[in-house]
């Protein structure tokens, strides 16, 4: 993605989309939002929270409602553009600046809901990605062979939490340790633990 320094250098490098864009520049500017610019789209906020953002792309203009999801969405016109991945987000998408000009009244309702959305707490949080649990017999390996770590880091958390759950799922303590002997060239190859079985 291309980095921009401010609303308006984004804005004048979006070639055919730029009337749109200055359109609904124009109506979010008639609210009480604070615009500036987080991930090199137009952002606005209310008390330092994310709320809403324009954003243009080949075939569509459209506006993010950061926490979309506890709109009410009168209109059935949001849509979650990464079902398995987004929560909160939701878009309205925006194929011509006519079609912007036929909604200008109920983007306002939409932009003044959100705004008091975010008034009211109603927010969902980012979750954490899930992370290994190393166990005590792999972080004993690691001290010992610093270039084990650091093979085992560039493997994803997946990968990393397959390798650690098959030396923890072992109920003896040999078993653990002949699972780790198994696993390290594994590991320093780059050879994830069931990789064989996801390439047949």
């Amino acid at each position: 993605m291309k980095k921009y320094s401010t609303v308006d250098d984004y804005i004048s490098a979006q070639g055919e989309w730029i009337p749109a864009i200055n359109m609904l520049r124009a109506i979010f500017d008639t609210t009480e939002m604070i615009e500036t610019l987080k991930w090199s789209i137009p952002t606005y906020t209310v008390n330092g929270k994310n709320v809403a953002g324009i954003g243009a792309f080949k075939s569509y203009v459209g506006i993010w409602f950061f926490q979309g999801v506890f709109l009410k969405d009168e209109k059935n016109v949001l849509i979650n553009a990464q079902e398995e991945k987004t929560v909160a987000l939701r878009q309205w998408r925006f194929q011509s600046i006519e079609e912007i000009a036929k909604q200008e009244k109920p983007i306002k309702a939409y932009l003044h809901e959100a705004i008091q959305n975010q008034k009211d707490g109603k927010e969902i949080k980012p979750q954490k990605k899930k992370t290994a649990s190393v166990p005590p017999e792999l972080v004993d390996a690691f001290s010992r062979d610093a270039s084990l770590k650091i093979a085992f880091d560039k493997f994803t958390p997946f990968k990393q939490r397959e390798f650690s759950e098959y030396i923890a799922a072992a109920k003896r303590e040999a078993t653990k340790l002949s699972r780790l002997e198994k696993i390290i060239p594994m590991i320093k190859d780059g050879i994830g633990l069931n990789d064989k079985y996801r390439n047949c």
